[in-house]
């Protein structure tokens, strides 16, 4: 029994279970930018589809890359900051690719760089990376993970009937429950006087009950009075 042992196998060897996971997270993360009118691309932008097992293999995988991804942002804008808008081998920009200003960026660039380098070291794909820091990262922002779900599907996989299901980015198709405010009823002039009108007898009831009852105090009061000692 596999106790305390994480992950699984799926049938394969390591190099051969990394290399799978590696062209699924590539796809999952290139379907973000697929042409639907391009031969092969996936019907559904930011979607594949697997089976369960690998889905749930794969989701832990992409969603670390997307939260390495979510902390380079406030560091590129820091470095941005200290960046140059000159175009590249200007006569402005070889100047101040000598300064100090050009050290004080590549200082704060590092860190960013690296990431990008690990991440591309996970992928192996220039696009991947570039949609993953750009697309995604900005997409996810201000989300604190999860940044992906597993839809199970009903229909088996055609071969070996394996369970299949799609595993996509959230935020574009979430089914968000929105409950409706009561609608605002507005009377007519001629029902609000009904209702006033209605209202009036039952204040004038009201007041002869609150008068009859003092009445019959005051008697009952008198006549203890009249009684001999």
């Amino acid at each position: 029994m596999r106790h305390r042992v994480r992950g699984r196998h799926l049938g394969r060897t390591s190099s051969h279970r990394k290399a799978m996971f590696r062209n699924m997270a590539v796809s999952l993360i290139r379907s973000v930018r697929a042409d639907p009118e391009e031969y092969g691309s996936p019907k559904v932008a930011g979607r594949i589809i697997t089976t369960v097992a690998k889905a749930k293999e794969l989701r832990p995988q992409v969603e670390k890359l997307i939260t390495m991804a979510r902390k380079s942002l406030p560091i590129q804008r820091k470095a941005d900051e200290l960046g140059t808008s000159a175009e590249r081998n200007s006569e402005q920009w070889r100047s101040w690719r000598k300064s100090e200003g050009w050290q004080e960026w590549n200082q704060a660039q590092a860190p960013v760089l690296a990431m990008r380098r690990k991440a591309y070291s996970v992928l192996r794909d220039n696009e991947a990376v570039d949609i993953l820091f750009s697309d995604l990262a900005e997409t996810f922002e201000e989300r604190q993970g999860g940044y992906t779900r597993i839809v199970k599907l009903a229909k088996p996989r055609l071969g070996d009937a394996g369970p299949q299901a799609l595993i996509e980015f959230v935020g574009v198709r979430d089914r968000v429950s929105t409950k409706g405010s009561a609608p605002v009823v507005v009377k007519d002039d001629e029902e609000a006087s009904a209702e006033e009108q209605t209202e009036e007898p039952a204040s004038e009831e009201a007041v002869a009950d609150e008068t009859a009852s003092a009445e019959a105090e005051e008697s009952t009061e008198e006549s203890s009075e009249e009684k001999p000692e």
